[in-house]
């Protein structure tokens, strides 16, 4: 008729049956002469000492005129992980008891991120893969423990992807749409810190769009002058146009960098290592001028959207930025230069994770690169383009 539970199965199991009695008003006695079995059945059940037969379950359910799995079910386990914490947690954020955070599996290493690190629109968009839950000492670096809220097989399939181009979320999507259950998640952030993210095996891809001033090429002086040996597949996401963002009609006639100098006119900048600022800094230099002569110079943003925001906002007058940011936010867009946007990404993580190398095969698919296209100011034509790090 029952089963005796072993000690160490109870946590998995969920009993409701003495709460639904109560709830009925009977008593154990009651419940067992209807359900037609021993009041000590009924206490032994109740008390986790046994498990009712099937049978037994389908009486006593019948009685109380509820589903068995409304009295009996497995009480669901929770899934622990351990990962590294990188970014911190706003001050706010870092006192509530539960913390939103993403999760990657990024080589060997687990990583967690905070998802308010996505910025204040997306940290609403994007849902968490679990929560932070205790309170040790959250400090970057440190281990730190999860409460998963996905199953481990979807955050296995994750990719992190570090730079400043918000259509990679859209390559997620169509990812999504037409091949994998995968999330791609773009943490926003300057070209040179995304490649330092992706050398401390951070992310797993990162985006970058830095200018060499003497040549002119996009992207693979700096990268060759930075990464060592061979082992990086650097592919070309997009071409994109790059310059200044204004209010609608251009009311200060800002057309060059020369044009920053009159004091009545306030900067939004980016972070320092950013394409956007290494930009502003060339034109500033050959137009003979220096930081100090802009004011807003130090008033920095973290994304093209925030500098767009700022201006449509009227907390400043100009920034660099990307034309689709511009239209975005309704803006004046005045073109200063093309810059090749790359994604760069270790070879082996090509081999290890079940689902980058089909990233690579989304972007270069025709619905993507047409989408993307129109957004505005973006190039396709050398969309999936490897370059090869060193010549042979």
């Amino acid at each position: 008729m029952r089963t005796r539970i072993k000690h160490h199965e109870t946590p998995e199991f969920s009993n409701h049956l003495k709460s639904i009695r109560t709830k009925h008003g009977f008593s154990q006695g009651e419940l067992a002469k209807r359900a037609g079995i021993t009041r000590q059945a009924v206490s032994s059940i109740e008390s986790n000492q046994y498990l009712p037969t099937t049978a037994v379950a389908l009486r006593l359910a019948s009685v109380l005129a509820c589903r068995v799995e409304n009295l009996f079910c497995l009480a669901p386990v929770e899934d622990i992980i351990e990962g590294i914490l990188i970014g911190r947690f706003p001050p706010a954020e870092a006192q509530t008891q539960s913390i939103r955070v993403k999760v990657a599996t990024v080589g060997k290493r687990t990583i967690v991120r905070p998802v308010a690190g996505l910025g204040e629109q997306l940290s609403f968009a994007v849902p968490a893969d679990g929560y932070i839950t205790d309170r040790p000492q959250r400090l970057p670096g440190t281990t730190i423990r999860v409460k998963l809220s996905r199953d481990r097989e979807a955050i296995q399939q994750e990719i992190s992807v570090a730079g400043c181009d918000p259509a990679i979320f859209l390559a997620g999507e169509h990812l999504r749409r037409h091949k994998d259950q995968t999330t791609v998640v773009g943490w926003p952030m300057g070209s040179t810190a995304a490649l330092q993210a992706l050398q401390r095996g951070e992310v797993h891809v990162a985006g970058l769009h830095l200018v060499d001033p003497s040549s002119g090429e996009s992207n693979m002086p700096f990268l060759r002058r930075h990464l060592k040996g061979s082992g990086y597949e650097i592919v070309t996401f997009a071409t994109w146009e790059e310059g200044f963002m204004v209010r609608r009609g251009n009311p200060l006639s800002i057309h060059t960098a020369a044009d920053l100098a009159e004091r009545s006119i306030i900067l939004v900048n980016r972070e320092e290592g950013s394409g956007a600022r290494l930009l502003l800094d060339q034109r500033l230099r050959a137009s003979g001028m220096t930081p100090t002569h802009v004011q807003g110079y130090e008033q920095v943003v973290l994304s093209h959207f925030e500098v767009a925001r700022a201006i449509a906002g009227r907390r400043a007058d100009v920034g660099i930025g990307i034309r689709s940011a511009a239209q975005l936010f309704g803006l004046d867009f005045i073109p200063l230069q093309t810059a090749r946007y790359d994604l760069v990404v270790p070879k082996p993580y090509l081999q290890s994770h079940p689902t980058l190398a089909h990233l690579f095969e989304t972007i270069v698919s025709g619905p993507f690169r047409k989408e993307i296209e129109a957004l505005g100011g973006y190039d396709t034509r050398e969309t999936g383009k490897v370059h090869a790090l060193r010549v042979a």
